[in-house]
């Protein structure tokens, strides 16, 4: 019996990684390009396809057959594949990317939002395998969410669950760039840390932080210096963390899940922001939603999306209709 292998794609705005990945998800293979060297969606077909055909040679070389190909991408993806809004893409607006990458094999293609194939990633291979029903919560430069229910992706009618980041927590707070105010992603993102930091700087509060050039000042060295005392760090995380219990309370009494994964670069600092995270989840969740909610770290790390954009190619029923 073949070998069967799966290729799984994480496209950003920035660069674009790829990687052939096993039946039990070991990366075998990985690549790496800019996405900022493209304008139109052909450019980007005609780099995937070469990779796609230097994995298809190494795959023969072991035996084996490359049955799938996933892609995550950074925005609102219909349930056939299609591109509807790409923010850092525009040039792929409108594409049924789901279509173009058919045209490279006779393999089945699944094109879904970045954040919903981290928390695939997490719930085939990671730190959610043994749970149905989650949300995945990637916290970077924004705030995204990836929602698993009964052991399906909800992606919604229109493909556009899981925006977790919009969430509002607090009501004619910071405007966000989605039109709204008060947003969750305004807050407990690395952009919104830094902002509060910022913000706290201003006042005249002292802080190890306000040594640190523009470059040097990151939501990693804000949880650096928490953990070395600082305690401007820690008061920003801290209120980090009750954002991010205020909106996570609202999931555990609408949704009761299982579980809550955490990924993404500021998850780093997840036991700084735990203290007031669950202060504020038991204080607005039911106890019954809440009691049993188990919140825990990603495992994957940056291939979270990768092997999750891979791994669901290959499934047959893993979005709900």
């Amino acid at each position: 019996m073949q070998r069967r292998f799966l290729v799984g794609i994480d496209l950003g705005g920035t660069n674009c990684r790829m990687a052939l990945v096993d039946g039990q998800g070991r990366v075998c293979r990985r690549e790496r390009f800019s996405s900022r060297d493209f304008d139109h969606v052909d450019g980007l077909m005609a780099k995937i396809e070469v990779i796609c055909r230097e994995f298809e040679i190494a795959v023969r070389g072991a035996g084996g057959e490359i049955v799938a190909l996933g892609a995550g991408v950074p925005g609102l993806v219909d349930y056939q594949g299609k591109v509807m809004v790409a923010p850092n893409l525009s040039w792929l607006n409108g594409v049924d990317f789901s279509a173009r990458l058919a045209e490279l094999g006779q393999w089945s293609v699944r094109v879904i939002n970045d954040a919903n194939a981290i928390a695939w990633g997490e719930h085939a291979w990671g730190a959610v395998r043994d749970n149905s029903s989650f949300l995945a919560v990637t916290l970077g430069t924004g705030v995204g969410g990836g929602l698993v229910l009964g052991g399906r992706l909800w992606v919604g009618s229109d493909g556009a669950a899981g925006e977790f980041g919009h969430v509002v927590v607090e009501p004619d707070g910071r405007p966000c760039r989605c039109g709204s105010r008060g947003c969750l992603e305004q807050y407990a993102s690395a952009t919104g840390i830094l902002r509060s930091v910022r913000e706290e700087l201003v006042q005249g509060r002292r802080s190890s932080l306000e040594s640190l050039d523009a470059d040097a000042l990151t939501a990693l060295a804000v949880g650096r210096a928490a953990r070395e005392g600082d305690a401007l760090a820690l008061d920003v995380l801290n209120e980090a963390g009750r954002r991010l219990g205020q909106g996570l309370a609202m999931i555990a009494n609408v949704l009761n899940p299982e579980a809550v994964v955490i990924c993404g670069g500021v998850s780093l600092s997840l036991d700084l922001m735990r203290p007031s995270l669950d202060g504020e989840l038991s204080r607005r969740a039911f106890e019954v939603s809440a009691r049993r909610l188990r919140i825990v770290a990603g495992e994957l790390g940056d291939d979270a999306g990768i092997l999750g954009a891979a791994h669901i190619a290959g499934c047959t029923d893993a979005l709900w209709p």
